[in-house]
C-alpha cells in the first residue's frame, strides 16, 4: 500500500512539474524597453520579445464570484433536453461514486471479520463477490478508472463538446462583429491564444471543479459523518483536523511558491531570448569576435535559471513533505486509537482494516489537490482573457429601430461629414458631395487626405461623428449593416485570398453560386482562360493569402468575386495602384465592365486611370479642395493640375507581375528578410 502511495505521489509530482513548465498562466503586465502594453499571457509567449521583461503578478482568484457567474451558463446546455438529461445523469453517477467509496472499505472490513469468525463459505463468497463488484465499479480504489467513472467521462464528452462548440462559435461570431478599428489594432497571436486557451479553460474548469474538487470535498464530509456516526467523535475529529490542515497548507504553500516558479520562468525566458538574439545576430558576433562574450552571457543566464529552478524544486519538495507529514500523523493517530479499541474489544480487527483502507482511499485524491488548484488558477486566468474578448464593446452597432435598406436608384449623398480616428486629429471636415445613380466619382489627393476613409465610412466600417451619409435618401446609420453591405461591392488595393482553390475564392462573392456562374464571373473579369492554363484549372490552390498568384491575377479574382456578388454600388480603393502600367491597363478594362451602369466611387493613385470619371474630387487636409471633370480641373491650374504634371514627368516601372506567379516560399522569405 505504501509502495502504491509513493508511486502516485511521484506521478503527481511529475504532472505538476510538466503542467507548470508548459504554462504558468498568470495575469501579467509586461514592460519592454521602448514599448508598453498589458495583456493576459503566459511567460513562454515572450520568448521572441527583446528588451527587459518585468512580470507583476495578480491573483487569479480576484473577482472569483464574477468568474463563476460567467462559467455557470456553460454548465447547463440550454435548448437541448437530451444534453440536460446527460448532465443530470453524470451528476447522478458522481453521487453513485461517492456511495461506492463508502461501501468499499465497509465490505473490506466484512471480509476480514468473516474470515476471523470462520463464517460459512457461501456467506464469505457473497461478501467477496460484492466487494469485487464494488471495486470494479470504483476502479483502483481512486475512482479514476472504474466502470462508473469511465461511463461518466464518456457521457460528459457530449456535454463538453457542446460547451466547446458554443464558446468557440460565440467568440468567433463576436470577433466578426467588432469594428475595423479593433481588428487593425489587434495582435492576432494573442487573440488566437486567448481563443484556444479560453475554450479549453472552460472545459477544464468544469471538469476540475465538478469532477475533482467537489467530489473530494464531498468525500471528506461523508467520511467525517461516517466516522462520527459508526466509530466515535474522536475519529471524526482526527479526519477533520487532518483534512483541514492538508487543504489549508496545500493552498498556502502553493500560493507562496508561485513566486519562485514565476521567477524561474522569467529567467528561462531571458536565457532563451539571449540565445535567440545571439544566433539571429550571428554575423555581428563574428564581426566583433564576441563568441566568448556571448557564451559567457548565455551561461550566466543558465546559472540564474538553475538557481531559480533549485528554489522551485525545493519549495515543491517542502509541499510534498508537509503533505506527507500531515497524512502520516493523521494515519498514526487514527490507527493507534483504532488499534487500542480493538485490544479492548470495542472494535473488531475488520474495523481497523476499514479505517486504514478508508483513510488511504481518502488521501489519494488529495494528493492531486495542489495540482488541481494550480490548474484551476491557470484556467481562471485563461477564461478571463477569453471573456475580456467577449465583453469587448462593438463600435459599430445597428440602431434599435434599424430596417433594411430600400435601394431604388443608387444615389449617394455625403452631407457635412466629419470624422477622426483619434481625438484631436480630424481626418474629414464638413465633407459634402453627391454621386448620382450610375455615375463614377473619383477621389484623389495626397496620402492621409481621407480618400480611403470615405470608402470605409460608406461601407460602415466606422460611423461618422458629424453629418450623415445617405443612400437613396436613407441615413445608412439607420439601416442594418448586413442590408447595406449586400448592395455594395469592394475591390481593395491589397487583395487577400483564402488559402483555398480559385473556384472557392471566386464563389465567396456569393456562396450559393453554381460552378457555371463562377466561371461566367471569371470570363467577365478576363481571367477564365488564364485559369484554364493552370494544370489544375479552377482547382488550383492559391496558397497563403493568395501568394501563389501574381498581383494581376489576384486582382482579377477579386473583380470576378465582385461581379458574382452583383452589387449596385461599387467601391474601388486604389485597386490597381500596386500594379505595373501594363497590368493596370489590362485590369482597367475588366473594371470598366464591372462599373458600367453602376454607382461607382474610385480612390485613385494614378490619375491616368480616372480621366473618364464623371466627377473628380480633390481632397486636401480632410476637405474637398477642388472638384470637376478632368479637363476642368486641369484648366483650373490648381492641386489636381500640379499632381497631373508631376505624374506625367515621373517615369513608371514597367516590370510586369501579371504573368509571373510568385512562389509562396520565396515571397515569404523575402518578406522575412525585409523585416
Amino acid at each position: 500500500m505504501a509502495n502504491k502511495y509513493s508511486k502516485r505521489q511521484t506521478k503527481r509530482n511529475a504532472l505538476e512539474n510538466a503542467t507548470e513548465q508548459a504554462s504558468l498562466a498568470l495575469t501579467v503586465e509586461v514592460r519592454i524597453t521602448g514599448n508598453h502594453f498589458s495583456s493576459h499571457l503566459t511567460l513562454s509567449d515572450f520568448l521572441s520579445t527583446p528588451g527587459q521583461v518585468e512580470v507583476i503578478s495578480g491573483s487569479a482568484w480576484q473577482g472569483f464570484r464574477r468568474k463563476v457567474c460567467l462559467l455557470v451558463p456553460y454548465m447547463w446546455p440550454r435548448g437541448s433536453v437530451g444534453l440536460q438529461a446527460l448532465v443530470i445523469l453524470c451528476v447522478g453517477l458522481l453521487g453513485l461514486e461517492r456511495v461506492i467509496n463508502v461501501f468499499v472499505p465497509i465490505y473490506s472490513r466484512n471480509i476480514v471479520n468473516q474470515l476471523s469468525a470462520m463464517e460459512r463459505w457461501r456467506t464469505l463468497a457473497i461478501t467477496v463477490c460484492v466487494y469485487v463488484l464494488l471495486k470494479f465499479l470504483q476502479g483502483g480504489g481512486v475512482g479514476t478508472s472504474g466502470f462508473v467513472s469511465n461511463l461518466r467521462s464518456f457521457l460528459w464528452t457530449y456535454v463538453q463538446q457542446y460547451t466547446s462548440r458554443v464558446v468557440q462559435v460565440r467568440l468567433f461570431a463576436h470577433l466578426h462583429d467588432l469594428s475595423l478599428r479593433w481588428h487593425l489594432g489587434r495582435r492576432t497571436g494573442d487573440v488566437l491564444r486567448s481563443i484556444d486557451r479560453g475554450t479549453s479553460s472552460v472545459n477544464n474548469l468544469l471538469s476540475y471543479v465538478v469532477f475533482s474538487i467537489v467530489p473530494t470535498i464531498a468525500d471528506i464530509i461523508i467520511a467525517i459523518i461516517y466516522f462520527v456516526t459508526y466509530f466515535s467523535a474522536w475519529f471524526g475529529l482526527i479526519v477533520f483536523i487532518c483534512m483541514f490542515l492538508y487543504l489549508t497548507i496545500t493552498i498556502i504553500i502553493t500560493e507562496w511558491r508561485t513566486k519562485y516558479r514565476r521567477e524561474m520562468n522569467t529567467q528561462d525566458n531571458i536565457a532563451k531570448s539571449k540565445a535567440v538574439d545571439s544566433l539571429l545576430n550571428f554575423e555581428t558576433v563574428k564581426y566583433y569576435n564576441s563568441e566568448g562574450f556571448e557564451v559567457r552571457r548565455f551561461e550566466d543566464a543558465i546559472l540564474k535559471y538553475q538557481a531559480c529552478e533549485l528554489k522551485t524544486n525545493a519549495s515543491l519538495a517542502l509541499l510534498n513533505q508537509t503533505q506527507n507529514l500531515i497524512i502520516g500523523l493523521g494515519l498514526l493517530a487514527g490507527s493507534l486509537l483504532c488499534a487500542y479499541y480493538v485490544t479492548v474489544d470495542k472494535f473488531q480487527v475488520g474495523d481497523y482494516v476499514l479505517f486504514g483502507t478508508y483513510i488511504i482511499q481518502l488521501y489519494t485524491p488529495l494528493n492531486w489537490f495542489g495540482t488541481y488548484y494550480r490548474m484551476i488558477q491557470s484556467a481562471f486566468v485563461d477564461m478571463e482573457s477569453m471573456f475580456d474578448l467577449l465583453t469587448e464593446e462593438k463600435e459599430v452597432k445597428d440602431d434599435v429601430n434599424a430596417g433594411d435598406l430600400l435601394f431604388t436608384e443608387g444615389r449617394v449623398d455625403f452631407q457635412n461629414v466629419c470624422f477622426s480616428y483619434t481625438a484631436g486629429k480630424e481626418i474629414l471636415s464638413e465633407v459634402s458631395f453627391t454621386v448620382m445613380p450610375g455615375q463614377t466619382v473619383a477621389l484623389v489627393g495626397p496620402s492621409g487626405s481621407g480618400k480611403s476613409t470615405i470608402i470605409r465610412l460608406l461601407f460602415r466600417f466606422y460611423d461618422v461623428q458629424g453629418g450623415c451619409i445617405l443612400i437613396d435618401g436613407q441615413d445608412i446609420y439607420k439601416v442594418k449593416q448586413n442590408s447595406l453591405r449586400s448592395y455594395i461591392g469592394v475591390v481593395p488595393q491589397d487583395t487577400v485570398l483564402f488559402n483555398d482553390n480559385i473556384r472557392e475564392n471566386i464563389r465567396y462573392g456569393r456562396i450559393s453560386a453554381s460552378d457555371q456562374e463562377v466561371e461566367e464571373a471569371a470570363v467577365a473579369a478576363d481571367i477564365h482562360h488564364k485559369i484554364l492554363s493552370f494544370p489544375d484549372g479552377y482547382d488550383t490552390e492559391v496558397g497563403e493569402r493568395g501568394l501563389k498568384l501574381s498581383g494581376g491575377e489576384k486582382q482579377r479574382v477579386a473583380i470576378a468575386r465582385t461581379i458574382l456578388k452583383s452589387p449596385r454600388i461599387i467601391l474601388l480603393d486604389e485597386a490597381t495602384s500596386a500594379l505595373d502600367s501594363q497590368t493596370e491597363c489590362n485590369i482597367q478594362a475588366s473594371l470598366a465592365k464591372v462599373c458600367a451602369n453602376h454607382t461607382t466611387l474610385v480612390v485613385a493613385h494614378r490619375l491616368s486611370t480616372i480621366i473618364k470619371a464623371d466627377q473628380i474630387l480633390v481632397l486636401h487636409d480632410g476637405r474637398i479642395a477642388e472638384q470637376g471633370r478632368h479637363e476642368e480641373l486641369l484648366a483650373m491650374g490648381g492641386l489636381y493640375a500640379a499632381m497631373w504634371l508631376k505624374q506625367q514627368q515621373t517615369p513608371e516601372s514597367e516590370v510586369s507581375t501579371d504573368e509571373q506567379p510568385q512562389d509562396s516560399s520565396q515571397t515569404q522569405g523575402h518578406q522575412t528578410s525585409q523585416k
